[in-house]
C-alpha cells in the first residue's frame, strides 16, 4: 500500500512538473562575477605612426591596427575568447583622399560550460566577420560586411544534442562625435528611495544604438535581440549615462522588452598620471520603473548629496554592478595618450536573467572601440 501511494505521488509530481516547466527567462542570478575576465588592448594606431609623409601628419602607419585580446565569461556558462582588430581611417596628406577605410574585425571563439560541472567546457562556434565604419557619418554598420560575404555573424556547430545554426548581426552603432562643438547639455533623472535626483551634463555625446540586432547564441537560450537607445558620454567627468537602452527579444514564446537605465562612472586613481590605474563603476538598472522600491527606503540615501545619491547602487532593483578596472601605459612624451590597457572585468548581477547578462555583454563588445577611446 505504501509503495503504491509513493508511486502515485511520484507520477503526480512528474505531471505537475511537465505542466509547469521552469522557463529560461524565469530564473534569475544574484551572484558576483557574472561577467568576469581580462582584456589586453594595444593601441598600435597610436604607437606605430606614419613616416612616409604620404598621409595626413600624425596619422597611423597604413596597416597599423588596434588589438583587443580577451577571455571573458558571461552568465557563468558562456565564454568569449579571441580578438577584435580595429583599423583606423587614414587620409592622404595632399588631397585628403581615403587611403585606408576604418573597420572592425571579429575573431572570437564561443564556448559553453556545463551548468552541472563548470570545469567541463566545449567550444561550440565562432563570432566572426567585419564591421565597416562609414567614412561620412562614423556609423558602425553591422550588416554592411554581408556584401562581400564577411558579415558579422555567429556560427555554431552541432554539439551533443544541440543543433547547428548561423545568425547575423544588423543595425548601426553611431559612436562618439568627431566634432565636439555641436554637443548640447542634457538633464538625467533618477528616482532614488522615492526621491527624484537629477544631474546635468553640459556636453553629452550620445553613442546611439539604431536598431542593432544581436545574433543569437552561443546557446539557443540566448535569442536574437533588437537594441535601441543611447549611452551618453560626459566629457567633463568621463562618465557614461543612459535614460534608456531597450533590449527586445522572444524567450519561450514570450515577447520581452528590457529597459536599462543608470550610469557607468569613471573613477581615476589620484596617481593615475604615473600608475595608470582607474576603473568604471557600473550601476545599470533593468526595468527600473517597473521595479522601483517603496518610498520608505529613502532613509538609506538621506545623508548623501544629490550627486552621490544619483550614482548610488540600489540592490533592491534588478541591476548590473561592479567594476571594470584599467591599468594604462602611456605613449612617451604624449601628455597622457594611452598606448595600452590591461582591463579586468568583475561585474555582478542582482536578480538578472542569463539572457539579460549575455545580451548586454554582446552589446558591450560591439562598443569596444568607442568605450575604450581616450
Amino acid at each position: 500500500m505504501m509503495l503504491r501511494t509513493s508511486l502515485t505521488l511520484l507520477i503526480a509530481a512528474s505531471m505537475l512538473s511537465m505542466a509547469n516547466p521552469v522557463r529560461a527567462q524565469d530564473a534569475t542570478l544574484t551572484e558576483d562575477g557574472v561577467i568576469k575576465g581580462t582584456m589586453q588592448i594595444d593601441f598600435n594606431s597610436r604607437t606605430n605612426l606614419d613616416t612616409t609623409g604620404k598621409v595626413k601628419a600624425g596619422s597611423p602607419a597604413v596597416g597599423a591596427q588596434d588589438k583587443y585580446v580577451f577571455n571573458i565569461n558571461a552568465a557563468k556558462t558562456t565564454e568569449f575568447q579571441g580578438e577584435i582588430l580595429r583599423t583606423p581611417k587614414i587620409n592622404s596628406s595632399v588631397l585628403g583622399r581615403t587611403v585606408q577605410d576604418a573597420l572592425l574585425y571579429y575573431n572570437v571563439n564561443l564556448a559553453v560550460l556545463n551548468p552541472n560541472d563548470l570545469k567541463q567546457k566545449k567550444v561550440v562556434g565562432k563570432w566572426v566577420g567585419r564591421v565597416p565604419i562609414d567614412p561620412a557619418s562614423g556609423a558602425y554598420d553591422l550588416a554592411a560586411g554581408k556584401a562581400d560575404a564577411q558579415g558579422l555573424r555567429v556560427a555554431v556547430e552541432a554539439t551533443g544534442t544541440a543543433t547547428s545554426f548561423s545568425d547575423v548581426f544588423a543595425g548601426k552603432l553611431v559612436g562618439k562625435a568627431e566634432k565636439k562643438e555641436g554637443l548640447g547639455s542634457k538633464l538625467y533623472k533618477r528616482v532614488i528611495g522615492g526621491k527624484e535626483q537629477t544631474i546635468t551634463v553640459k556636453a553629452a555625446d550620445p553613442m546611439q544604438f539604431q536598431r542593432i540586432e544581436l545574433a543569437k547564441g552561443p546557446a539557443s537560450i540566448y535569442p536574437r535581440t533588437v537594441v535601441n537607445g543611447s549611452l551618453d558620454f560626459d566629457y567633463e567627468t568621463s562618465n557614461y549615462l543612459t535614460d534608456g537602452i531597450t533590449f527586445a527579444y522572444t524567450a519561450d514564446g514570450k515577447e520581452i522588452e528590457d529597459k536599462v537605465t543608470g550610469s557607468i562612472k569613471w573613477v581615476e586613481d589620484p596617481a593615475y598620471d604615473t600608475n595608470g590605474k582607474g576603473y568604471y563603476e557600473f550601476n545599470l538598472r533593468f526595468n527600473e520603473e517597473k521595479n522601483k522600491p517603496a518610498q520608505s527606503e529613502a532613509a538609506a540615501f538621506g545623508q548623501m548629496s544629490a550627486e552621490e545619491a544619483f550614482f548610488a547602487v540600489d540592490t533592491s532593483l534588478p541591476c548590473l554592478t561592479g567594476r571594470v578596472e584599467y591599468v594604462d601605459t602611456f605613449v612617451p612624451g604624449s601628455d597622457g595618450k594611452v598606448a595600452s590597457s590591461k582591463v579586468t572585468y568583475n561585474l555582478n548581477a542582482n536578480k538578472l536573467t542569463k539572457q539579460q547578462i549575455v545580451a548586454f555583454f554582446k552589446l558591450w563588445l560591439i562598443c569596444v572601440g568607442p568605450t575604450n577611446d581616450d
